[in-house]
This record gives structure tokens, sequence and C-alpha cells, in this order.
């Protein structure tokens, strides 16, 4: 019989079963047209009990499932799928009637059984632990805490929420990969089939001039990493949380901190979908999710919008080491290259050319398996010249002789860009608010000197599982995880490397030479603490110190333009929606940042989301493209008057890495 998906609240599923056809044909166990139509009609369903359902599918169906999803033929075979279970449980909650309460009291645990209710028309969910965000941080939280349930032989429900519409699907990162962490959390990973396979063979350090590559000796000490791709590893960390009993629901972005009467979080609610560009409800739409939790981690990765907030509204940064955040932004590619060129577990870094003399950031080539080279340059947001384009300075960069040879007769398998922090120790906030905690790179552990985050990101979010395990089993405090984070590795390691970033804050050469004094000679012992420069977006120039930057056209072959490599980072959201990106002043960027920085947003987004276009009168306005977002927030973070706010968009829109 076909799909019945059709009958729930309006949904069609026309075409053919992304499963391979009717049930006469179907090669799942359990279909799961059946499984959501029975849950549908079940008068204890619920979005997310359905998600559940779909979750049990094996990983070979899902990836079918993920297949059809983007197929962009017609019928959107699935529309997409949490939309589709959200109607099943909109279906559902008429036939139950369920009476909408709130809570107010301390929540109790309700171990692997979930309380759900309706509140304030949405559906709630009640968890002891809600983490934002399945990433390496989010994930080794998750991880972390059924391994402390289990020792205990007791039990605490976990969930984590992805806006991504797969685990991974947002995740990028260059990626050098130090396993101290890992060791510690999965200690016989290398027994359990982990995408970390390549070790680092060679380590190299590259000073650039526009013609030539000279040698310099390496800071780094990579012995005992692994060159691998982020998004691959947390998909099969997500698999390890999943089988030790968390639940993770990828395409639901989590827009709200829920509070209780007590100002204390308890939870997060997802966004409304369904609701049109000029605020109209359509006719699939769907109320958010709320997720109540007894303890809410922010795993959301740098500049989480979320976690933004709470830094702000809790003073989480005047209450830890004091000084603003600094922000850079990476873009990356990931090549299949010739045979002969590819050397796996080589690890080249660069300094110098294209970027001016004032300009921190630097490049790197990691030599993957199967031919890969993932390729990339790192720009801090503090550089000054309005005129220049990160996007633009990265197809420069492969035009270098001794990258471009590596390159050629190669082809692009993925592009895409993610800002990342910067401030290392002295931006650390406090990362412990009422009711949950920051980790990961949304808190901001990233080690500069190192170019490494993600086992800080990791170590951070087993810290705070810990602590969130002593709290709700044990009756502590989450200032636990504060006092544990002073104690630990990661803050040894940010603290020898604090004054390696505001170094270069002087230039190029002052900084090279102070870091290199630190590094070789005091072994990051000085004794004194630099300060941070300006805020990013107060280091942009006003555009008449400057001069226009003429870039060279891309070539086709080694560089691209803009669309190309949109087209490459399998970018998709629904057009239909209000903006994610917000100016909180609308005449802004026609009364200053065009006439006074001369349209910087138009050049330091790397998906040329915002562009000045003319109107009928000949004069210029700014259009924003919000559907080519790459979701790497340096508009967020760049933009001189702070005037753009970067929200989520319906979940599982935005970038769709794999290898990333």
């Amino acid at each position: 019989m076909p799909c019945a998906v059709a009958g729930l609240a309006g949904y069609a599923w026309v075409g053919r079963c992304p499963m391979g056809g009717g049930r006469a044909k179907c090669r799942s166990k359990l279909p799961l047209c059946t499984s959501v139509s029975f849950l549908a009609f079940s008068s204890s369903t619920s979005a997310l009990s359905l998600l559940r359902a779909v979750s049990r599918t094996s990983e070979p169906q899902a990836r079918r499932l993920r297949a059809s999803s983007t197929d962009r033929e017609g019928t959107f075979a699935l529309y997409p799928m949490h939309r589709v279970l959200r109607a099943a449980a909109v279906a559902a909650s008429g036939i139950a009637k369920a009476p909408a309460r709130r809570h107010s009291a301390p929540m109790p645990s309700w171990g692997a059984a979930t309380a759900r209710w309706f509140s304030a028309g949405r559906e709630a969910m009640s968890y002891d632990v809600v983490i934002v965000g399945a990433g390496p941080a989010g994930l080794a939280a998750a991880i972390r805490l059924k391994q402390l349930c289990r020792a205990a032989d007791t039990d605490l429900s976990v969930c984590v929420l992805e806006k991504g519409a797969e685990v991974g699907a947002h995740v990028l990162s260059g990626n050098v990969f130090e396993p101290r962490a890992l060791d510690e959390l999965i200690p016989n990973w290398r027994q359990e089939d982990a995408p970390v396979r390549v070790p680092v063979s060679s380590d190299k350090f590259w000073m650039l001039t526009k013609n030539k590559a000279w040698t310099l000796p390496s800071p780094f000490d990579n012995r005992g990493n692994y060159v691998i791709s982020l998004s691959q590893l947390v998909r099969w960390m997500s698999s390890k949380a999943e089988e030790l009993g968390v639940e993770v629901y990828p395409g639901f972005a989590a827009s709200e901190i829920l509070y209780d009467e007590n100002q204390m979080v308890n939870g997060v609610a997802t966004n409304d979908v369904g609701i049109a560009k000029d605020g109209t409800k359509r006719e699939i739409f769907q109320s958010g999710v709320e997720l109540r939790g007894r303890i809410t981690l922010l795993a959301e990765g740098c500049r989480g919008s979320l976690s933004e907030k709470i830094i702000t509204n809790h003073k989480l940064r005047e209450t830890g080491q004091g000084q603003h955040q600094t922000y850079a932004l990476g873009i990356k590619e990931v090549w299949e290259i010739e045979e002969g060129k590819h050397k796996p577990g080589c690890v080249v870094h660069t300094v110098g050319w294209p970027l001016d003399m004032k300009t921190y950031g630097g490049s790197f080539l990691y030599h993957l398996d199967d031919r890969q080279l993932a390729i990339g340059l790192v720009v801090a947001l503090n550089y000054r010249n309005p005129f220049l384009s990160p996007y633009d300075e990265f197809q420069k960069f492969k035009q270098h002789p001794a990258i471009r040879t590596l390159l050629e007769g190669g082809t692009v398998l993925q592009y895409g860009a993610r800002t990342l922090n910067e401030g290392g120790f002295q931006s650390i906030p406090n990362p412990v608010f009422p009711g949950g905690a920051i980790i990961g790179c949304s808190a901001g552990f990233l080690n500069v000197p190192k170019i490494k985050g993600s086992h800080t990101a990791m170590k951070s979010g087993m810290l705070a599982a810990e602590a969130t395990f002593q709290t709700l089993v044990e009756g502590t405090s989450m200032d636990l995880y504060w006092e544990n984070l002073k104690k630990s590795w990661i803050w040894e390691e940010l603290y020898r490397s604090r004054n390696y970033r505001p170094a270069f804050e002087y230039g190029f050469v002052p900084g090279m030479a102070l870091s290199a004094v630190e590094h070789y000679i005091f072994n990051g012992k000085l004794p004194f603490t630099l300060k941070h420069g300006k805020p990013d977006h107060e280091a942009t120039d006003m555009a008449n110190l400057h001069s226009p930057i003429q870039y060279p056209k891309p070539d086709g072959q080694v560089s691209f333009d803009v669309p190309s490599s949109l087209y490459r980072s399998n970018t998709n959201h629904e057009h239909n929606q209000p903006p994610h990106l917000r100016l909180k002043d609308p005449t802004i960027p026609e009364s200053v940042n065009l006439p006074q920085y001369a349209g910087p947003e138009s050049r330091y987004c790397p998906a040329r989301v915002y562009e000045y276009v003319s109107d009928e009168n000949g004069d210029q306005k700014l259009h924003i493209n919000a559907q080519n977002c790459l979701h790497c927030k340096a508009c967020d973070i760049k933009d001189p008057k702070q005037n753009i706010e970067w929200t989520v968009p319906e979940g599982g829109g935005g970038p769709g890495y794999t290898v990333m």
C-alpha cells in the first residue's frame, strides 16, 4: 500500500516512497510510514516521540531518508521530516485533548521516562538535562552523563537538540585533532571504528610572499595528533551517545530560553515553523516545542545566539576573565587531489601573503585519506580595511605557486565557512548561570597557537557533565563546573598561550617576535598578561582611509565565484520564512555603513548574503539573501554598528556539510 503520511495534518507525500516503494517493496524492518501513521493517531504521542520512532531506524535507512529529503524534483518526499512529525503530533494532540498545565516547582527526575504536556499552546517535554548543540562539546557532555549514570546504577534523561538537518551538517573545523579528551571519554575509541585514522606524518610551517614559500621552524607539536573531518567525528559520537540512551534530535532549532518563576533557566523552546515572510501563518504552521530541563547546557558553537544572550543578561564576562571575545573567520574547502600529490597526514600552516602586515591570520593544508585535502584561510575579524574580503583573499591565496600546483587537476568536494573564538584565557566567561552552563566554543576555549579547540570543547563538556551529575544526583551546585574548569588542563593550556593572540595587536613582525619569545624562552610563563585591542566591530576603519582592493577574477579551476562555492556547501533554507538575519535599525546600512564604510557587509560575508542593489530611483539599498547563509556568524560579529542580529532559521536549514 502507498505511504500513509499523506493523511497527517494535510501533508502530501506524493510520488514514490523514499524507502523504495509500497509495502510490497519496502526495505525497512518497520516502514517509516507505518510507524509515523500509527504514532500519529495514538493518544499518547508527541512530535519527539515520533522522532524516537524514526531514530530507531537503521543507519542505511536513515541515509536513504536524508537523501530523499534533499530531492528537489517536484514533490518533496519528506517536507522536511521534522515538519511531518510535528504535523503528526498536532493531529495526535487533537485526539488526546491534553489539558495544558505549567510546572512551577523544581522538577523531579524522570529517568528514562519523559514527561509530556502542553504549555501555552506548545507541546512541552521534560528531561533531566537538555543540551543545545550536537557538536563535540554537547555530545561529549551527553556521553559522559550517561557513563556516570551507568557507573552509579542510576538514570538521567538526556536530550540533545541540533539545528542542522543531521548531526555534523553545521560542523566545520580544520581539523588537526588532539585526542587527549577523546582518550578520557572513550578510551577504546581506536577499536570502535572512530573516523580518526590519519596520524600526522609531517608538520611544516611556511612564510609566504607573493611568489615564494619560505620554510620556518614549526612552532606546532602535532606528534600523536590526527587529521580528521570533525563533521564525521561528531556523527560517530552521536551514534555512541544514542547507544547509551541519549536522545539526539537533528532538525530542531532552539530559539528561546525558558525561565521559571524564579528566573532560573529551565529549558529551551524550538522555533515555530510555517511562518511566511510577512509574519502570517501558512497552512503548514506548527508551533515550536518546549524542552524543559532541570539543567540546560548550551553547546551552540562559536557566537551561539542563546549563549550570547545568557552571557549578556547574566554578566558572565564580567564575573569571568573580564575581557571581550575576539574572533576570526575560517573559510575552508575539501578537495580531491591527484594521487601523486597526496601525502596522508601531511600538515602545512602558513602566515604572510595574501594578508597585509596589519591583519592577523594564516592558512592551512591538511592531507586526509582518500586523496582528500583540506585547505583553508583564517582571517581575524579585527581587520581594519573595510574593502578586505575574506572570501576573495582565500581565492587569491590558492593562486600562490606553491598552492596552485597542489590543486591543479583536482576537484572541489565541499566549501564552507565558520567563525572561531580567538580571545583565549582573557575572554573566558563565567560559564555557569542559574539553571545551567555554557560549554565548548560557545564559551570560547580555543587554543590559538595550537589552532585547536575540539579537544578543549570536549573536555569542557565532560567537566560540565560531571558537575551536572553531581548537582542532580548528589545535590551539589553547578558552580562545581567553574571550579573544576580552573583546575583542569584546559585552564593550564589557555593560560600558557594567553599572550599569543594579543601580541599581534602591534603588527605582524612584533607579534611573531613576542610570541616566539614567549613560546621558546618563557614557555608561556611571561610575568604579565596582554590585553586585547578593540572589539572586532570597532576595529574597522572608515573607507576614506583605504583604497578599494582589486581582486583577480576567479578562473573556475582553482578559484571560484561565490555561487559555485555555495552550491558545494549544500546550503538550503525555506525561502518563505521571516529573515533570520535582522536589522535592529533598518536605516543604518544606507545612512552609516554604505557612506562611511563602503558597505563592508557585502564583503565580510563569505556567502554574499548582503548586497547593495539600486532601487527604481538609482539609490543603493541593502538586500539580504538570507537563504545563502552559511551560519558562520561573521555578520553578527563584524558589523560596525552591531546592527545585525543573527537568529536561528527554521530547523534543518543551512549548510549540509559531510566531510568538513
